[in-house]
């Protein structure tokens, strides 16, 4: 495996110097228009950068994602996770995982009740398109090239404590198990966590930080239709009429961490499942859309392929977010980051993301 190339390195610069957003960035997304999309997991808007200079990005504008689509609870963190682009539509996803309170080190017993202690947050179970048009997000909007056409935001078909995906994967041999339990594992403990995203056309592949089988992580693969003026619906796909494939990849018993789309193949970011400091992997896995069927790919055949292993310092600077950002006449990916260690942040209102050649 050869070491990882920087390229060079993007200054994103925000308007004021929120920690719970420039220290939590969770995903990215560079799209055609030459914005930046980036979100954090603590927030329920999504942040739009443009170019103000040289691999700079500023001029920071939120969009309130309960203004576009109905949000499950008007506080609850959306824990947004990945996002992609497609076909005039930005897309993200929810983690979908519940979370476990940490301890606080101060009162013994009460440390140890929080351990036993799962909760939810509903806003989570939350899959979304948002139509993009020349830089801005609609809730609704006239196709560029169809004027009988129309782009509207719309999401995954929900109830106040799930969705339709989660309801499916209910009876899954493989994930269901985590979340039949009287309270299903969170994220940090091999549960259910959706990190990564990549959309095709009505093909949706999502890569799951957990559950990992036996050191095999999972990708599942979602079709979706329309339903009324705001809805989407899973669509049958899967053997025996379900609404999901699932395809198993071996990332040296790594997680997925992140995906983005490279052509027709998918570049995967890989990383610890549990709460760990550990190797951050990048894989490359060929020709996603041939996959017509449930599937399981090692190393050995050479569709799935590690690239290099992302730098990282223990306890800090986790890799969170990728997408492609061609640079200096090079194919390369950005890559941002939670919990950043102090050098990445030159002042208090902006952060450092690494470019690295693919």
């Amino acid at each position: 495996m050869t070491a990882p190339f920087l390229l060079s390195r993007v200054l994103l610069r925000f308007a004021d110097d929120d920690d719970d957003l420039i220290g939590n960035l969770s995903a990215a997304m560079l799209t055609p228009d030459g914005s930046l999309w980036v979100a954090s997991d603590e927030y329920l808007t999504l942040e739009r950068l443009v170019p103000t200079g040289s691999h700079l990005y500023g001029d920071q504008r939120a969009y309130p994602l309960g203004e576009y689509v109905e949000l499950s609870h008007p506080d609850h963190e959306i824990d947004i996770e990945s996002l992609d682009y497609d076909g005039y539509y930005l897309w993200l996803t929810g983690s979908h995982s519940t979370k476990r309170k940490r301890p606080k080190g101060k009162l013994t017993d009460r440390d140890i009740t929080r351990l036993a202690t799962i909760t939810r947050d509903y806003n989570r179970y939350l899959i979304a398109r948002f139509p993009l048009v020349n830089g801005e997000l609609f809730k609704a909007c006239t196709h560029p090239d169809d004027p009988d056409r129309h782009l509207t935001a719309a999401s995954l078909q929900k109830s106040p404590d799930s969705n339709q995906l989660l309801d499916a994967l209910i009876t899954d041999p493989h994930v269901g198990p985590f979340l039949t339990m009287e309270n299903p594992l969170p994220s940090k403990d091999n549960g259910l966590d959706i990190e990564g995203m990549v959309v095709r056309g009505h093909r949706i592949f999502l890569g799951l930080r957990g559950p990992v089988l036996r050191g095999w992580a999972m990708i599942l693969e979602i079709e979706v239709g329309a339903t009324g003026a705001d809805g989407l619906t899973l669509q049958t796909i899967g053997p025996e009429d379900r609404c999901y494939r699932k395809h198993f990849v071996h990332l040296d018993g790594l997680g997925i961490r992140d995906m983005c789309g490279d052509g027709d193949d998918l570049l995967i970011m890989a990383g610890p499942t549990m709460e760990l400091a550990g190797t951050m992997r990048l894989f490359r896995f060929k020709s996603l859309l041939d996959l017509d069927d449930d599937s399981i790919h090692d190393q050995t055949t050479g569709r799935l392929t590690p690239l290099f292993d992302l730098p990282y310092t223990p306890h800090q600077d986790y890799a969170e977010g990728l997408t492609l950002y061609p640079c200096l006449g090079q194919a390369g990916v950005l890559v941002i980051y939670d919990n950043p260690i102090p050098a990445r942040r030159p002042t208090a209102h902006s952060i450092f993301g690494d470019v690295f050649q693919l």
